[in-house]
């Protein structure tokens, strides 16, 4: 290859790796965005993603998910609650069972809430969600998580045929340590694209 050449493929590579940390910078921007928002109004269901729990005691993470959950059931944004996730490797219970008896204890009553106890990653959770919806004509559901969360989240529902309302807890041990959040936005940032492109090949 000649010198013209070699230049010519040193600023094709080099316009490539700007055009991908511009692509990156605005992924981590749309997803700090996105975790801002609380668009919470009346809904069908609100449904609360799981997160880690200790001996059938919520984890503080998913503890400060449950308790904004809660507060949006009190304020009457929708008439039920659907607590998810599945059992973890060596748990005897699953999240969204745990999630259930915190729920029981602090007035919710059993008949307003539905448990998806299978999914043990984002995308079986929602798929999950999207099944016990079918007979919701609406299909909008509030989304409670961590605001790192909230864009992978509506990505994955709307691939589900759910209308996502996001509606992000900010009490989270996450949202209060300003380098573990950032820590969560960098990988996020990479899962996003990631399920955005894929996502979109199965549609």
């Amino acid at each position: 290859m000649n010198l013209q050449g070699r230049r010519l493929g040193r600023r094709i590579a080099a316009i490539a790796i700007l055009l991908l940390l511009t692509a990156w910078i605005g992924t981590m921007v749309a997803i700090v965005l996105a975790g801002r928002r609380d668009e919470a109004r009346p809904a069908a269901a609100i449904v609360v993603l799981g997160a880690a729990q200790y001996v059938g005691r919520p984890s503080p993470v998913l503890r400060a998910r449950l308790d904004h959950a809660i507060l949006l059931w009190q304020h009457g944004m929708a008439p039920q609650v659907i607590f998810t996730g599945g059992r973890g490797v060596g748990d005897t219970t699953s999240e969204a069972a745990v999630s259930r008896r915190y729920a029981l204890r602090r007035g919710i009553p059993d008949s307003v809430i539905v448990v998806e106890t299978i999914g043990r990653t984002t995308r079986e959770s929602l798929h999950g969600v999207a099944e016990l919806m079918l007979d919701r004509p609406t299909g909008e559901v509030i989304l409670v998580s961590d605001p790192f969360h909230m864009l992978r989240l509506s990505i994955l529902a709307r691939r589900f045929g759910l209308r996502p309302i996001m509606s992000p807890t900010r009490t989270s041990p996450i949202s209060r340590n300003r380098g573990e959040a950032w820590r969560y936005v960098l990988g996020e940032s990479v899962k996003v694209p990631v399920v955005f492109l894929l996502e979109r090949r199965t549609q």
